[in-house]
């Protein structure tokens, strides 16, 4: 009986072993990054005079859509969206026109600059009213409860509807198609109407997060149609790849204990990412033409990424010493 019990109590303590084993290597595999996303604020050419009707001026409705939807996916988590101002710097740089907005090759060519693994183009196909009598009149930003110039409608009902593709930055195919769709009705009421004074516009800007806009009847099939859209483009997270970088550079600089890369985020390199630092040591060149057929390298050491901009990298050394200007640096990245 003593035999057994201390038989039993073995295996339960190898049973207790084994599982705390388990838990740091089930940590230590390393989860797959979320796809990196940019998201183009969307074209709106082909509603743009019913939103204007609706606003009383043109005001960037495919822009304000985007900023709704980009929250969305960031709380959803399954895709890592890169920031607007990074987007709007690229951009900005390379003469980004309003016309290049849903094109697919323009669109990959940005993803290319930015790093990401996909970008997201869209369109409004649907951002107006349906209603028995119309009465659109008066402009400007400062509105109460009824919309523009005050008159309402009876039986007013919104109308929202958006297409998305995400586009693979190497080739500008279509990975996948999303949609969503919104529709919000009340009557004698108008399109700005039922959710009281909205002065969230100006300059061709609307802010499409803000309550007062949501609570009004666009506003309302805005937001369903956003989420519909959100969900849709989640689903397809699957048909995103996560792209393999391999990255390399030279050491620009050895300052103190730091080492400065002349390759940065434009290459992809992220902080955190780690370089086999290698040194030339010998060129064997083709005897009859003297051409360089191969160089002989030896390793230096390790460094990692501490600080990234978009031209430069200041890395820490993770193993090795002696580090210099001009020795290589090679890493494969996600």
């Amino acid at each position: 009986m003593k035999i057994y019990r201390h038989f039993a109590a073995c295996v339960a303590g190898l049973a207790l072993l084994v599982g705390v084993l388990a838990v740091p290597l089930h940590s230590q595999s390393a989860a797959k990054r979320r796809p990196r996303i940019a998201v183009m604020d969307f074209d709106y050419a082909t509603v743009q005079t019913a939103s204007s009707a609706v606003f009383g001026t043109n005001v960037d409705i495919g822009k304000g859509i985007v900023d709704l939807l980009v929250t969305g996916l960031v709380k959803d988590g399954s895709f890592s969206v890169i920031e607007r101002k990074a987007l709007d710097k690229i951009m900005a740089e390379q003469n980004f026109s309003n016309s290049n907005r849903a094109d697919p090759n323009s669109a990959a060519r940005i993803g290319k600059m930015l790093g990401v693994d996909a970008v997201i183009v869209g369109s409004i196909t649907q951002f107006g009213n349906e209603t028995k009598k119309r009465n659109f009149g008066g402009t400007g930003g400062n509105w109460g409860n009824y919309g523009i110039g005050g008159i309402g409608h009876s039986n007013s009902k919104a109308n929202v509807g958006i297409t998305a593709r995400i586009i693979n930055i190497d080739t500008g195919e279509i990975l996948a198609v999303a949609d969503g769709a919104g529709q919000s009705a009340r009557s004698s009421t108008s399109m700005l109407g039922g959710g009281g004074s909205w002065h969230g516009f100006g300059a061709g800007n609307a802010d499409f997060g803000s309550s007062d806009f949501q609570s009004t009847i666009i506003g309302e099939a805005t937001k369903l149609a956003v989420n519909q859209l959100t969900a849709n483009l989640v689903a397809d997270v699957p048909k995103v790849g996560v792209r393999t970088i391999t990255v390399e550079g030279l050491v620009a600089a050895v300052d103190g204990g730091q080492v400065i890369l002349n390759v940065g985020g434009k290459a992809g390199i992220k902080v955190g990412d780690q370089f086999d630092v290698m040194r030339v040591t010998k060129e064997i060149k083709d005897p009859s033409t003297g051409a360089v057929i191969r160089r002989l390298s030896t390793a230096v050491g390790v460094v990692k990424a501490t600080d990234v901009d978009d031209a430069s990298a200041i890395c820490e050394p993770v193993s090795g010493s002696g580090f210099k200007i001009g020795d290589k640096v090679k890493t494969v990245t996600q």
